[in-house]
């Protein structure tokens, strides 16, 4: 990760004079997610003995004097009010995958059904970086290559406090909605979920309908032929067998999570935090319900009691 500033040589300015603009972005807690935290992580590598400027960083974040956030394929602007009435400019930008890469991941992860099923819910993957790693690369930055930084301040250090700041309110912003990285790597959430949409009807087409792990189980269809409107409602054939079955979501309170914290909301937690474990145990405790009374006999088909008129 390299870093670059575009003023003058360093010199110590006092703290922060100027309040948080109005439409200043309150960080409340970044990293609340598995990507999320690998995002932040990334930062912190940069800069691994200079905690206290993270730190600052940390609390410019909070205060929301980051401000005017922007985030295009491969490039993320934003202005940070410092010490300074005339906010700074801090850029980053971080490498794009190329066609063929993201060619080669997306036929990766459209082997694995349940990759569409926790996108489509708002959710990353936990294990889709191995998709990319496949196609010989990462969603993450992780090469210094990777991730280059820009500020207009006069510090020279990597990372100043108002790249800090940024990458802090950006890993919060993730948190809401993970698409971002897939746009920091060049793909809209459009793209990728059309892309993968394509590729699992491509292998559907040849025949590939073996599962794969994570797959889920085939859904059985009927065919019909012409008919006359009055055998509409007539069965032509026995229908098939349905197995069904009450499975857990594949991300629990993933609606709370890409919602993200409504107006107001003054806890320190999320809702998703809050609330998921409660909406989790529900969830189990409806499923255990439904699958007892599934096994249990109907009562107007048992036989009478010994003895009865």
């Amino acid at each position: 990760m390299s870093h670059h500033t575009l003023t003058r040589p360093f010199h110590r300015a006092p703290g922060p004079t100027s309040p948080p603009p109005a439409r200043g972005i309150r960080m409340k807690r970044a990293g609340a997610t598995w990507w999320g935290k690998r995002w932040v992580e990334a930062l912190e590598r940069m800069s691994p003995d200079d905690a206290g400027r993270l730190a600052r960083g940390r609390t410019y974040a909070r205060a929301g004097r980051t401000h005017d956030l922007e985030v295009k394929p491969g490039l993320v602007t934003a202005r940070v009010t410092g010490s300074q009435p005339k906010p700074y400019k801090v850029i980053l930008t971080l490498a794009r995958l190329d066609d063929a890469t993201w060619a080669k991941a997306i036929a990766a992860m459209a082997r694995r059904a349940r990759f569409a099923a926790e996108l489509v819910a708002g959710r990353m993957p936990e294990d889709i970086d191995e998709a990319f790693r496949s196609a010989g690369a990462s969603l993450f930055p992780e090469r210094p290559e990777d991730l280059t930084t820009a500020c207009s301040c006069p510090d020279w250090t990597n990372p100043c406090k108002h790249v800090a700041a940024t990458h802090y309110v950006l890993g919060e912003a993730l948190d809401k909605d993970p698409f971002l990285l897939f746009e920091l790597r060049g793909r809209t959430r459009d793209q990728v979920l059309g892309a993968l949409r394509a590729a699992r009807g491509r292998r559907a087409g040849r025949g590939e309908g073996a599962p794969c792990a994570g797959d889920a189980p085939p859904i059985a269809t009927v065919t019909l032929g012409k008919m006359a409107a009055e055998d509409f409602d007539a069965w032509r054939e026995p229908p098939p067998a349905l197995d069904v079955t009450l499975q857990p979501p594949a991300a629990p309170a993933a609606l709370l999570s890409q919602l993200g914290a409504p107006p107001g909301w003054s806890e320190q937690r999320s809702p998703a935090e809050l609330f998921g474990p409660l909406i989790r145990a529900a969830s189990e405790r409806a499923r255990e319900i439904a699958l007892a009374e599934g096994a249990q006999p109907n009562v107007l088909e048992q036989p009478p009691p010994t003895g009865s008129q």
